[in-house]
């Protein structure tokens, strides 16, 4: 009797399954303080809600949800671990992920499969403060993903940069969408216990965020790895030479780090003033707050220095660092490359420390707004509840405990495992150079005995051409 009165409570008390979606997987730190932020606005919403916290629960996944052997393949079996995820979910929220990125990433295809299951199954998604990085007609890339986008399973989708990009992806009029600030600029509340008090000394601390090597043409923008070097090494000259301290550094990207590790070797910068390791969001936190600038080419350290009040300007690789700079009204603190210059640099780091930080509370809150606003039409509709303002909601946001020994010990072994990867193309790449070099010198030596045999010669030699 008193088995069946508790199976009958579970069976009345409906637990409210949210599957997040975010880049949690990523060693760019980034990523994991938008996850850190996205489970703090969310439970806040919840709360704003009237809702329990044993009546909800966050299933936080990776945004690559769908693996990228079933985008090669697409082997059924290999989705049945994305499939089961999102059939036993109530909502799906992506959080932050350049999803709609497809110029040269497959995150567009798991995304679209993504929404091909939850339209399967009838779950609602909320895409929340999204990165759009380009919009193309005659792209099937694009036009697959502007499909899915336009299902009804679809309820919202904010963006923290091109709303314009956005809506050219859009048909459906009953879809929301807006532009709203990244979760992130609540991360000196979210990461408060590992904000550092900024000591009082007498030469300012600039921090210098670099770029993986290939990270501006990836991104098509003129600026080879060389002339990154180059910027770099007169960067930390103007800075020894005005008396700033400086650290280089990373967001925790391998292929950033690789460039510091090679600035030690190559360029000689002091590896004291070098900072590696960096694979926990709280870091990247304690490393920020005690700067008193910074000088980025990432977008979330800048974004961080936003929400933490330290000054920085942005080197322009992607089009989303300009977006950030004139949300928050300093388009002058981001630099494109024609102006990729250690002195112009200089100066805008000086006059950003001179004139500080200033927060827009509307601007900070838009993101939360909304995500309550689309969470709200899924879970309680006829609810009278008004989100948060701002002030309430910074009473409200739930602090992050920490990294675990076990997350942290997973963040490292995914790391290192990217890392072997781009070891064993780079290796491939390197015999496919050689043999490659080796068949270049056979067939020039077949050329020189062809010639001999003038009529053949010409026969073959288009062939030889295709082939060379």
């Amino acid at each position: 009797m008193e088995m069946t009165k508790t199976m009958e409570q579970a069976e009345e008390k409906k637990v409210f399954r949210i599957l997040l979606l975010t880049n949690r997987d990523s060693d760019n730190v980034g990523d994991q303080i938008i996850e850190a932020c996205d489970v703090s606005l969310i439970r806040a919403v919840m709360t704003n809600l009237g809702v329990e916290e044993d009546e909800y629960k966050i299933m936080s996944r990776p945004a690559k949800i769908v693996g990228r052997k079933y985008v090669e393949t697409k082997d059924p079996a290999l989705l049945e671990k994305a499939e089961r995820a999102i059939r036993r979910a109530d909502v799906v929220v992506f959080g932050g992920a350049p999803l709609f990125n497809f110029d040269h990433q497959i995150l567009y295809e798991r995304t679209a499969t993504t929404l091909d299951l939850a339209q399967k199954y009838k779950v609602p998604v909320i895409f929340s403060a999204i990165g759009v990085e380009g919009y193309s007609e005659r792209d099937e890339r694009c036009q697959r993903l502007k499909k899915t986008l336009n299902y009804d399973c679809v309820k919202q989708i904010t963006t923290r940069d091109d709303l314009d990009g956005l809506r050219s992806y859009m048909e459906q009029e009953r879809i929301v969408t807006e532009k709203v600030s990244d979760p992130a600029v609540f991360s000196a509340k979210i990461f408060a216990k590992y904000v550092q008090p900024r000591e009082k000394r007498e030469r300012k601390k600039i921090g210098l965020f670099v770029l993986r090597a290939s990270g501006f043409p990836d991104n098509g923008v003129n600026f080879p790895f060389e002339s990154a070097v180059r910027l770099w090494t007169e960067l930390i000259g103007a800075l020894e030479k005005k008396g700033y301290d400086y650290e280089v550094l990373s967001s925790g990207h391998f292929g950033d780090e690789a460039v510091v590790d090679y600035l030690v070797r190559n360029k000689g910068i002091n590896e004291k003033k070098c900072v590696f390791g960096m694979n926990r969001p709280e870091d990247l936190i304690a490393r920020i707050s005690s700067y008193d600038a910074v000088i980025s080419c990432r977008l979330h350290p800048i974004i961080v220095s936003y929400a933490l009040k330290v000054p920085s300007v942005g080197l322009v690789w992607n089009k989303k660092v300009r977006f950030f700079y004139e949300d928050i009204g300093c388009g002058d603190r981001a630099i494109d490359v024609e102006n990729f210059d250690s002195g112009r640099i200089m100066e805008k780091m000086e006059k950003a420390l001179s004139e500080g930080v200033k927060h827009d509370e509307d601007y900070l809150v838009s993101v939360y707004r909304c995500l309550f606003r689309a969470l709200k039409g899924e879970i309680c509709p006829d609810s009278g509840a008004k989100p948060y303002t701002y002030r309430e909601l910074l009473g409200q946001l739930p602090v992050y405990e920490g990294t675990s020994e076990k997350e942290y010990e997973e963040k490292l072994v995914r790391k290192f495992r990217r890392a072997y990867e781009q070891y064993n193309i780079s290796g491939d790449n390197l015999r496919a150079l050689r043999r490659q070099s080796l068949l270049r010198f056979e067939l020039a030596k077949l050329k020189e005995m062809l010639k001999r045999y003038p009529g053949v010669y010409r026969k073959i030699q288009k062939i030889l051409e295709k082939t060379v």
